[in-house]
């Protein structure tokens, strides 16, 4: 019971969830035991507002990104404190303000929930009619509760300043241990291959945003904080988790003909698919570890069950009679290379955690992790490139703007009781793309119908202050949790939180459940119509953009990998950045798909297109992984001029997709000398070097090396060829279609 418990409140969610009720409540709770209720919900509204600004990242960016929020907000009530009974001024003046905020959000993650922070601010401002001296103290109030908010974080943080990063390694550990069972389901003969894919492509997109909270987090925390062991620690996971994952990814041979290969022989695929489960298994017991704080315990030996696969290839030897240099048992010694990779790698992780590695030995091994951080450029020259309609931030910005200015004339020529609520509900769910806005559109009103009912249903039976201010911090606590994970059920409690405390206030509160439910229904149709009529975002228009970067950041990796194989030696850190791009594009493409679905069938232009293209990009990645990850591990021969041309006819075909998509196509195809080149370097990689190996007389075990380092190229440049082939086919038929 006590681990269940922990469960569910030693997490980040939780975590932030209780710092801004903290935050909230106490000054309330404290200022009205001596009449000043109004003073300490004022400081409780800047608290409130501040909570957004505080992303994770290096304590210094923190600091600076809360207080910057903090000046913005009590800078903006005050102004439109003063002007907002001047309509000549009050118009202009908000328009401006509420553009330039949503502008701000191109600057980055921070910046946006500054952002946000900001245009909440705009809302919350004509919540209230102070003048003078009064609209002074409010503001001062709004600004203490910043503070307040800001001593409250530094207080978690300090208290336990590196259980963040724990939690978003617990997190990442479960992930790619999903990721990982997927993979393992794939060898199930009757698998269903798309929906598998589908499944997949989504965790990527999760796995890419959590690699990059661990990045701005861990890095740059390792580089200013003179390189802590706990920080060397969760940097030892975190790079580990990335090879596995690339491992993991790099393993694509084709389970069709696999399938049909080891028909006869089911126990040998089973036995890997054991062991396929069982890495997906120990890394949740990892993560579970992790995030509850207890010590590792081993639940499955993956060295008994790599035995167990070692005898299952002997078996399969004996059984068949077959040479060492057979095609299906170099696939079987190949499917063992990778399970023994994520195995080794898996060990560093469980020794990381559990403290048995030297951590000093790992000091200086990652000089350049600054190099993996995404920069953020704050010059006037960002903002000024995105000046224009062909920039999604600008058109949002306006859209937004123009959206909010409607829902505030409606709110004053309407006798709304709360106007400001119609602008709080266009700022929350108001998204760039149309499927976001429209998915909270029904979120926020379902959640606020659900929450007044329930409320109401409460406040009919108790009206005791005290239980009512209670059951309003436990709604405030929930309402903040599950805002992150499920929007509808957070909109439901911070309904029933802000109805319990106008419950506690006020007499009529049945009129004040009835107005937030009219304020939400107007504010989420307006932002609903906003974003389907007001120069629309539509996911197709910005697809061909994701596809260029996703098969540019392929070719990237693939020129690397390239290099690495004739050069020989360590991975480059080029090598590795053009590893981590690729990934972050992929993950990208599918998110700019996962939103193409969510709009009106109308504007889902070949769509059935789209996903061929997104699942081709994706299969090639992960074919050209597996060269990689090969050569890493593995002594390989001296590259052939055959490998050398073969990947650059690949480059080639990624360079033509790109042209096409860009509109930039030439007549490049291959000439008849440039083919015929290809075609014998086909033919001198399926005639690999057999004839000149045996004559060496190099002894059996180094000749079993060599051939199958050649069939894993082989089979890998080959599917290359057509994967690349395919991609540019496919992009030719969007063109055509569009």
């Amino acid at each position: 019971m006590i681990q269940k418990i922990k469960k569910h409140t030693d997490n980040t969610n939780f975590a932030n969830a209780l710092k801004v009720t903290i935050a909230c409540a106490l000054p309330v709770i404290i200022l009205s035991q001596f009449d000043h209720f109004k003073e300490g919900f004022a400081i409780a509204i800047g608290a409130l507002l501040t909570f957004p600004s505080d992303v994770p990242g290096s304590l210094s960016h923190k600091i600076r990104g809360i207080l910057i929020a903090v000046f913005l907000i009590t800078t903006t009530t005050l102004t439109l404190g003063f002007i907002q009974d001047s309509p000549i001024i009050v118009y202009p003046i908000l328009l401006v303000l509420l553009f330039f905020f949503s502008m701000i959000s191109v600057y980055g993650q921070r910046a946006s929930m500054v952002s946000f922070v900001c245009l909440m601010t705009v809302s919350l401002a004509f919540s209230h009619s102070y003048k003078g001296w009064q609209l002074i103290e409010h503001t001062s109030y709004i600004l203490l509760g910043g503070l307040f908010y800001l001593f409250i974080s530094l207080l978690f943080h300090f208290l336990r300043p590196h259980r963040y990063m724990e939690l978003q390694i617990a997190d990442c550990l479960q992930l790619t241990s999903r990721y990982l069972k997927l993979r393992g389901d794939l060898w199930n003969s009757d698998a269903d291959k798309i929906r598998i894919t589908e499944k997949q492509l989504e965790i990527q997109v999760e796995i890419n945003t959590i690699h990059e909270n661990i990045r701005e987090f861990l890095f740059r925390n390792t580089i200013n904080s003179s390189n802590s062991n706990q920080n060397r620690k969760m940097l030892i996971v975190f790079t580990n988790l990335v090879e596995i994952l690339e491992i993991s990814l790099s393993f694509s041979f084709n389970h069709d003909e696999l399938h049909q290969r080891f028909d006869n022989h089911p126990k040998t695929l089973r036995t890997y698919q054991n062991l396929a489960y069982d890495i997906a298994a120990t890394l949740k017991k990892l993560s579970q570890s992790l995030q509850n704080n207890t010590k590792y315990t081993p639940e499955h030996t993956l060295l008994l069950d790599l035995e167990k696969l070692q005898q299952i290839i002997e078996r399969y030897k004996t059984e068949i009679g077959t040479t060492a240099t057979s095609e299906g048992l170099l696939m079987l010694k190949n499917m063992q290379h990778y399970a023994e990779r994520q195995v080794e790698k898996i060990k560093i992780i469980e020794k990381a955690l559990a403290g048995y590695l030297n951590l000093e030995e790992f000091r200086h091994k990652h000089k350049e992790i600054e190099k993996f951080l995404t920069p953020q450029n704050y010059r006037l020259r960002v903002l000024a490139e995105n000046m224009s309609f062909s920039s999604t931030a600008f058109r949002h910005a306006l859209r937004l703007s123009l959206t909010i200015l409607a829902g505030f004339i409606i709110g004053k020529l309407l006798p709304l009781q709360n106007g400001y609520w119609i602008l709080l509900t266009i700022v929350v769910i108001m998204r760039p793309g149309y499927g976001l806005t429209k998915q909270r559109s029904f979120q926020r009103i379902s959640g606020t119908i659900i929450g007044g009912i329930i409320a109401f249903g409460i406040l009919y039976f108790v009206s005791n202050n005290y239980i009512l201010g209670t059951l309003s911090v436990i709604a405030m606590i929930l309402g903040f949790i599950y805002s992150q994970i499920d929007y509808k059920i957070g909109a439901t409690f911070v309904t029933i939180n802000v109805i319990f405390i106008y419950g506690m206030l006020s007499p009529n509160v049945t009129e004040v459940i009835q107005y937030r439910i009219l304020d939400t229904i107007f504010g989420a149709v307006l932002a609903f119509l906003g974003n389907y009529f007001l120069w629309p975002s539509w996911e197709f228009l910005k697809l061909s953009n994701h596809l260029e970067k996703s098969i540019g950041a392929n070719r990237n990796y693939l020129r690397e990998i390239t290099l690495f194989y004739n050069r020989k030696g360590e991975p480059t850190t080029e090598y590795k950045l053009s590893r981590k791009q690729a990934f972050i594009e992929i993950g990208n493409l599918m998110a700019s798909f996962q939103r193409m679905k969510q709009e009106p069938k109308s504007k889902q232009k070949n769509i059935a297109n789209v996903y061929k293209t997104v699942v081709l990009n994706h299969t090639l990645l992960s074919s050209a992984a597996s060269l990689g990850t090969y050569v890493q591990s593995h002594k390989t021969t001296e590259a052939s001029e055959a490998f050398n041309i073969v990947t650059d006819t690949v480059i080639r075909n990624l360079d033509l997709a790109i042209e096409t998509l860009s509109g930039n196509r030439k007549d490049s195809a291959l000439t008849s000398d440039e083919k015929e080149r290809l075609d014998l370097s086909f033919i001198e990689l399926k005639n690999i070097r057999y004839q000149e190996l045996k004559r060496k007389s190099i002894n059996e075990e180094d000749f079993q090396l060599k051939m199958e380092e050649a069939q894993l190229v082989i089979d890998q440049l080959i599917w290359l060829i057509n994967l690349s082939e395919n991609l540019l086919k496919e992009i030719k038929n969007l063109n055509t279609n569009e």
